[in-house]
């Protein structure tokens, strides 16, 4: 009797703690599917539609008014596209969204590609007339979501136009940018798609030149997304290429991943310099968070997608790297990833040197924790607990309960950023839009 007892009560306490976390995710999926429609979705479109001249707006005000200055970056412009398509393609009722998909496609086509050299322009006036940055003037960055929002919006409209301009643009990196001496790619290119390659003329503080992760990643990101629509024998080459070169080498031996290389991947450091010099030069060496949590999701998906027989290897250094982000750049008093620190010399332990909070880590910290409580339910780091700070963390800092929509910078530690711009070339709404989607999916599963 006392068996049954101890089985009866057992399997009580079970069902309600899982009926606990039913109705805790069931809660949290009706405020993120709010959030994703209602905080951003209906906030940002039509809003930024540029009737006049096509494509987005890129600056919006605090209070979701069109702003002032409207150079369009093929990154942001590419970003709407790949944020419509998928609102298309998720929700039943955003059915507007693929029009406005289309808008962004038509203009990236018909004024931001090169048609004269080929790929796309990094950068160009409301107009769409090019602005010629001094080694800026294409990036392997910005081609690479323009692939990314290129294969979305074929994916769910069957546009067969976006494909073939998301395969020239392929082609047309291959040709240009990838380094086929020492895998990856370069990101800084010339007009004529040559790469810029680094010397003593340039600036020790400039990232020109340079390879990256971040154009990496995000390469590897837009590989994925066109492998799903274009199952391409190249294209899993790269893709296979990236996702090896980023876990095996970019990511270091301490588990977060180096910024800037030389092309033969030698790590830009200045660890050997005085802490002055090592903060004059943060932008190009430091460890980043935000990055590292969301690479792991992207090495993942890459491995997914490829079907890979280390797919387990993937996983376990995407784990590491969030272990790391957690142990080394969580806030503990308002929860949330800072956006960045150092192992100064010979130091074991790691400084914060940039304690601001960004939006796209958070939002990226979301769906990366979720997966990881999902392979790791039993886990020491206690991902799901994570992920419940993370969420109120967010919704206390970042929200805006005035106007709507997200702050860049977190409020319990930039106040005075209450009201600057919710939009500009660098910033719209995909990181967020994404990884709440991303969460939705997990969540509802």
């Amino acid at each position: 009797m006392k068996i049954l007892h101890f089985f009866s009560l057992f399997c009580l306490t079970t069902f309600t703690a899982f009926a606990q976390e039913k109705v805790a995710n069931e809660a949290i999926i009706s405020q993120m599917k709010v959030d994703a429609k209602e905080n951003l979705l209906d906030k940002w479109y039509p809003l930024v539609i540029d009737k006049e001249d096509g494509g987005y707006y890129s600056e919006i005000t605090y209070d979701f008014q069109i702003g002032e200055k409207h150079d369009k970056m093929i990154v942001t412009q590419a970003r709407h596209i790949w944020t419509n398509s998928v609102a298309a393609e998720f929700f039943p009722d955003k059915q507007n969204n693929l029009n406005y998909a289309a808008h962004g496609f038509e203009f990236l086509r018909d004024v931001v590609w090169d048609a004269k050299y080929g790929g796309f322009h990094n950068l160009v006036t409301k107009e769409g007339k090019p602005i010629a940055k001094k080694g800026e003037e294409k990036t392997a960055y910005g081609n690479s979501f323009a692939i990314y929002g290129l294969a979305a919006y074929y994916r769910v409209s069957g546009n067969k136009e976006a494909l073939d301009l998301a395969k020239k643009t392929f082609y047309w990196l291959e040709e240009h940018s990838h380094d086929p001496k020492n895998k990856g790619y370069f990101q800084s290119l010339n007009l004529d798609g040559s790469p810029i390659l680094r010397d003593s003329s340039f600036d020790s503080t400039s990232d020109v030149g340079y390879k990256d992760q971040n154009s990496s990643i995000h390469l590897l990101e837009a590989f994925t997304e066109l492998y799903k629509v274009w199952p391409d024998k190249l294209v899993a080459e790269r893709l296979k290429e990236l996702l090896l070169l980023i876990r095996d080498t970019i990511v270091s031996e301490r588990n977060y991943m180096n910024l800037f290389f030389e092309a033969d991947w030698t790590p830009v450091s200045f660890n050997e310099e005085t802490k002055k010099i090592i903060k004059k030069h943060y932008y190009l060496d430091h460890v980043s968070f935000g990055h590292d949590v969301e690479t792991a999701y992207l090495m993942l998906e890459a491995s997914e997608i490829l079907e890979r027989k280390d797919i387990e290897k993937t996983l376990l250094k995407g784990k590491m790297m969030v272990d790391h982000a957690l142990e080394n750049g969580w806030d503990p008093e308002f929860g949330g990833f800072y956006d960045g620190g150092y192992y100064f010399g010979e130091e074991k332990s790691l400084t914060i040197v940039n304690s601001d909070k960004n939006w796209w880590s958070q939002a990226e910290g979301l769906n990366t924790l979720l997966i990881m409580q999902h392979y790791f339910p039993n886990d020491s780091h206690h991902y799901g607990i994570y992920f419940n700070q993370l969420w109120e963390y967010v919704n206390t800092f970042f929200m805006d309960d005035r106007f709507g929509g997200w702050y860049e910078w977190g409020q319990d530690n930039k106040p005075e950023t209450k009201d600057d711009l919710k939009g500009h070339i660098w910033k719209a709404n995909y990181h967020n839009f994404r990884a709440l989607i991303n969460c939705l999916k997990n969540l509802e599963k």
